[in-house]
């Protein structure tokens, strides 16, 4: 109630002044100057045009994603160079960022969204990946690149609607309604989604529904207002995937669930409310405030495999309820100058983010152990389908709980204050300079409720951010930049906070990076990225017990991404990248591949008719740092999709993925727990518009 109660006072006081400052404009502005452009790119907060960005980034549209099939993030990060999908344990999202793993870096409308869950796409109407470190723009984390959902909003002035009905051959289907309704000044839109989750592995099963209304007030030509309220429900079974064995993963068990039918399982609930209110005060500046207001709870259980010795497997597991409230306060203007014969492009903002994070782990517990004894928390089992939990490996009945070992308990506060500053100066035409950088104050206090003890760290950290950008001509750039990042002791959830990480700085990642952008033509660019990145951990001696610095993580390798329309009929979007790693300890780091290469072709036969093939081949990849001998093989999967207008409000469209039926494994968790990859499947979908 307090967070609602501040959230409606602040919107009033903002309401307020915008009407009062509407009130005062004497002249409407009819001419616009740069800085008004409606970029590409929502999560970049300045109009900058995407050629004269010095980062690599992607991005993918709504019709993107409804004609390649898309259902989930990590669908998309499979055709993205530069990032790879991460298990996730079965419970959320997970993207690996130029060789960091990544559960938090997840933004919505430019807002941070750092629970883990599975991001739902019904109501995206882009989403962008931007990759490199992003602390400038979004603070802590962002180590190796973020994904940003842009969210669909009301649209003044139209009346639309959409209804999309879908199913395959698992038995999974899902219904999407969009719709918007205008009057002189006001948009209501409302996008509502139902999932039914199947897959082929045994026990597999979900749902997923989200409720999603949206208002847009254009309060005057120079004031609007966004309000957003987003209920999500999700439900989905658990599948840690399959054991390894002489260094790969058990191709034998493809069919297994090392799991429960009852037991695998997590549930999340949320609540967000959303508003927004941007202003253009004069031709050359516009201003956005935002509020954020979240509540989510959730709960991950699971059994799965950690040990297996060739004939046996050993099951671990736990139970997670977590809950997370989030007020984040938001706010950036961005003002364009001239000063000689340069032109400014300025953006100053500032933000404000109260956390607070209850989390308990709950170990399991099988009744042959000793309750609180050493391995009480795992047993051994022979493998068979479905697995038989109720008689260990000795023949002795067992059963398990998630309720009476309580391994962890705490309870998190986090209070960031950040501004930031960053201008892109244009020199000349052809030489643009992009300088900025951001201040972070974050305070942490995390409560060890199971201990009762408590561990605070207040952390203020610098991250700057360079660019260079020379345009030979003007549909090509050629550019570099350096930037840094940040990551707390306290990880990306919060969870934990020991003394001894307490008493140790942040780590820091620095990354420099070259590359190319080419607009071919209006509707075909190419970009081309060189990036090198290292990680600086803080760490005590452990002699002398004075604080020292160590190397982490160093990754570099280069991107491609070539996308647009090759010739009226043909939309291709091609995709290389090719990178390598090092550990602090001089090892070969995990979920690296080799090298990974996507294609997707769309061809426009007839004025109705069309149809795409797609192509992705990932390299070899270690599951684990430092050792090269335990792999993921490489594989190559083919998908097609066609499309077919029965009227210009009906599409017909058939998707079908891994055309091949390739048996392939695209990421692990750990050691034995390797997911195995979707064979055959077809869905069919249909649209009607209205």
């Amino acid at each position: 109630m307090k967070i609602l109660l501040q959230l409606v006072m602040a919107l009033g006081l903002v309401i307020t002044t915008a009407s009062l400052t509407a009130a005062e404009e004497v002249e409407e502005i009819i001419v616009k100057g740069k800085v008004l452009y409606s970029d590409q790119v929502n999560a970049l907060k300045t109009p900058v045009p995407i050629l004269d960005v010095p980062q690599s980034l992607s991005i993918i549209t709504d019709e993107d994603i409804r004609k390649q099939g898309f259902r989930e993030i990590g669908d998309i990060v499979r055709y993205t160079p530069g990032v790879n999908t991460s298990q996730g344990e079965g419970h959320r999202d997970s993207v690996v960022f130029r060789g960091v793993r990544s559960t938090a870096d997840f933004y919505q409308d430019g807002v941070r969204d750092d629970v883990q869950y599975y991001r739902s796409l019904y109501n995206v109407e882009q989403l962008e990946v931007l990759r490199g470190p992003n602390a400038l723009l979004f603070g802590r984390g962002g180590t190796g690149g973020i994904i940003n959902r842009v969210s669909k909003k009301g649209v003044v002035g139209e009346t639309f609607g959409s209804l999309d009905i879908g199913v395959d051959t698992f038995g999974a289907s899902d219904l999407a309604l969009d719709y918007n309704t205008s009057t002189d000044n006001r948009a209501f839109r409302i996008n509502i989604h139902s999932d039914q989750l199947e897959n082929h592995r045994d026990f597999y099963d979900g749902d997923r529904t989200g409720f999603n209304p949206t208002l847009r007030v254009e309060m005057s030509d120079q004031t609007t207002l966004d309000l957003s309220y987003e209920y999500a429900d999700h439900e989905r079974f658990i599948d840690r995937g399959v054991p390894t064995q002489n260094g790969e993963p058990v191709e034998a068990f493809e069919k297994i669930v090392f799991g429960d039918e009852n037991l695998n399982i997590t549930t999340l609930e949320a609540d967000i409310f959303r508003a927004n209110i941007s202003h253009e005060f004069s031709d050359t500046s516009k201003g956005n405030f935002s509020i954020t207001s979240s509540e989510f709870e959730k709960m991950y259980q699971n059994l799965y495999a950690s040990a297996y010795d060739g004939t046996l497997v050993t099951l671990d597991g736990y139970r997670d309820p977590t809950e997370r409230d989030n007020l984040i306060i938001s706010g950036n203007l961005v003002n364009e100058f001239q000063v000689g014969n340069t032109t400014h492009t300025m953006l100053i903002g500032a933000e404000i983010i109260d956390t607070e994070n209850k989390n308990h782990r709950f170990d399991s517990y099988w009744s042959t152990k000793v309750l609180g004894g050493s391995g009480d928390d795992v047993e051994t089992f022979a493998v068979s389908r479905p697995m038989n939990i109720s008689v260990n490996s000795a023949g002795v009945p067992t059963s398990v709980d998630f309720s009476s070992y309580l391994k962890s308990s705490t309870e998190s506060d986090i209070e960031v204050t950040s501004f930031y500053i960053q201008d892109q100066i244009d020199v000349s035409d052809r030489l643009k300079v992009m300088l900025g950088g951001r201040i972070d104050n974050f305070d942490i206090t995390v409560d060890d409720v199971k201990g009762g003890t408590s561990q605070s760290r207040d952390d203020d950290e610098f991250s700057p951010r360079a660019g260079l950008i020379f345009k030979p001509q003007e549909n090509v750039s050629l550019y570099m930049s350096y930037s840094e990042s940040f990551l707390p002791r306290s990880g990306e959830q919060f969870k934990s906070l020991s003394s001894s990480s307490a008493a140790l700085d942040p780590d820091v990642f620095e990354s420099t990076e070259y590359g190319v952008k080419w607009d071919i033509n209006p509707d075909l660019s190419f970009t081309a990225a060189y990036f090198d990145s290292e990680q600086t951990r803080a760490a005590k001696d452990n002699v002398t017990g004075e604080d020292m610095e160590i190397r982490g993580l160093e990754v570099d390798g280069i991107e491609f991404e070539l996308k647009g329309s090759v010739t009226e009929k043909l939309d291709l979007v091609l995709g290389y990248s090719n990178a390598d790693g090092t550990t602090s300890s001089g090892g070969e780091p995990r979920e690296i591949p080799d090298s990974t290469f996507t294609v997707w072709a769309s061809y426009t036969a007839s004025d109705n008719f069309g149809w795409a093939l797609g192509v992705m081949k990932q390299g070899e990849s270690n599951i684990k740092d430092n050792n090269p001998g335990l792999v993921l093989p490489d594989y190559t999967r083919v998908d097609f999709a066609a499309y077919y207008d029965v009227n210009e409000n009906l599409t017909i469209q058939v998707n079908v993925e891994n055309l091949t039926d390739e048996l392939y494994f695209p990421h692990s968790h750990s050691t034995h727990q390797a997911s195995v990859g979707e064979p055959r499947n077809a869905r069919i979908s249909l649209r009607r518009n209205f």
